[in-house]
């Protein structure tokens, strides 16, 4: 990987979840594409693999649905999970469908709901 390269993927890695979501939204305007896009494109092929074996899910994302009435506690869990500063994570408790952790494992994901839905949010595990 060339230095160039290299520098981008640092600065890349130094931005929040929601840096991140506004970067690949600007990308798509700019750019004229979907990020989603290539998801349909492998459900089309998916189809044709069908018989070859399933794998089993390894890295599953944390979404919230709703923050529930107790949205302060909800908010508190956000930010002991993450490492996000108290208005991203307000802004993050207040979207539905927002990613709250993304590629983690099975335990993870399964203590991230625990501790969330405790706080009284609806969480889904994808």
């Amino acid at each position: 990987m060339s230095d160039k390269l290299a520098k981008l993927v640092d600065e890349l890695s130094t931005l929040s979840v929601l840096e991140a979501a506004d970067l690949v939204k600007m990308l798509e305007e700019k750019w004229g594409v979907s990020a989603a896009a290539p998801v349909a494109v492998a459900a089309v092929g998916g189809a044709a693999a069908a018989a070859e074996p399933v794998e089993e899910k390894t890295e599953f994302d944390v979404v919230i649905k709703d923050a529930g009435a107790k949205k302060i506690d909800v908010i508190k869990v956000i930010r002991q999970l993450t490492s996000l500063g108290l208005g991203e994570a307000k802004t993050l408790a207040e979207t539905a469908g927002g990613k709250i952790l993304t590629a983690v494992g099975k335990d993870a994901a399964t203590d991230a709901k625990k501790k969330l839905e405790e706080a009284g949010a609806v969480i889904v595990v994808e």
